[in-house]
């Protein structure tokens, strides 16, 4: 069923300054961290500290198009469920798993020893992400906006690579780096079919 509310009831519960007249409630989808790892052949984004929302939805929306199989974050990444996060992922926060994760460090132990190769991208990596192969299992570790990875969960990365930076470029946005190098995974997991 279904309640009409006034404008202005509407207005209170509606996050946005022109909703579009309809709101649901849904329960919010729960996923395990052991049957993410479980998974044969899986491609991972690994976040730490992200805090945009807006990035966090792109990259799940770009996760989705590029084919991963889930989305692990430690606890100081901004809530998925943060409306903004929501719209930006265009419905792909209901397809694509994730879970949050207290810390990183115990999960990239658990990768390892499950065989999968964990990559950081990082502003040290001295080769080019494109000289990677990706068809393994794979996660891509990517941090902060500002800050990038911590040290210690770069440190465990299995190998750092970069991104190439022309001009006078520092670094590009966190959404950006990730949907390259999950794309780069893809291009390369569907030159084998």
């Amino acid at each position: 069923g279904y309640e009409t509310v006034s404008t202005e009831v509407f207005a209170k519960m509606a996050d946005t300054q022109t909703p579009q007249g309809i709101l649901t409630v849904l329960e919010q989808p729960v996923y395990d961290l052991t049957q993410l790892l479980e998974q044969s052949d899986p491609l991972f984004l690994m976040l730490e500290n992200l805090q945009d929302p807006g990035n966090l939805g792109t990259m799940i929306r770009t996760g989705e198009g590029a084919g991963i199989t889930g989305v692990i974050m430690n606890n100081q990444t901004v809530d998925i469920f943060n409306p903004k996060t929501i719209r930006a992922t265009m419905g792909s926060i209901f397809r694509v798993p994730f879970v949050y994760v207290p810390d990183l460090a115990p999960v990239l132990e658990q990768m390892h020893a499950k065989g999968i190769h964990t990559y950081a991208a990082h502003l040290k990596g001295q080769e080019y992400y494109d000289s990677f192969s990706f068809r393994e299992p794979t996660a891509f570790l990517i941090g902060n906006e500002g800050n990038g990875l911590s040290k210690e969960i770069s440190d465990q990365a299995g190998q750092y690579l970069k991104i190439p930076m022309e001009g006078r470029v520092e670094s590009l946005n966190a959404s950006i780096a990730a949907a390259l190098l999950m794309y780069e995974a893809h291009r390369q997991r569907s030159a084998r079919l």
